[in-house]
């Protein structure tokens, strides 16, 4: 569950790729973040900056649908809403350059070991 406490955020990482492990729910949690991001950036740079806020729903939208319909979690960002914005660009980043595999087996050996 998302409301557990955690002594750091290392500990946090690890739990939260755990609430990631299906590959449909981090494809939706990449499509929201990069989509709320150019929506940001588009918002800003078009100058129309109510339109920034719509980052909220599409990114959140995206995120929860993989949660609730595929993985059957309840999202992190309930508990802990700043480390898991923070461990979404954090995924996408290790998405991204292909380490997200080895990052998850890493944390799980890891937390495996406490």
């Amino acid at each position: 569950m998302s409301d557990q406490q955690f002594a750091n955020y290392q500990e946090f990482f690890a739990f939260y790729l755990r609430q990631h492990s299906n590959m449909g729910n981090r494809w939706l949690h990449a499509v929201g973040t990069i989509s709320g991001l150019a929506i940001f950036i588009g918002a800003f740079a078009t100058r129309n900056y109510v339109w920034a806020l719509l980052w909220i729903p599409v990114a959140y939208g995206c995120a929860w649908t993989g949660h609730f319909l595929l993985e059957k979690n309840k999202p992190a960002s309930y508990g802990h809403p700043w480390w898991s914005f923070i461990s979404d660009f954090r995924m996408l980043a290790l998405m991204m350059t292909g380490r997200l595999e080895q990052a998850t087996l890493q944390k799980s050996a890891a937390s495996s070991r406490k």
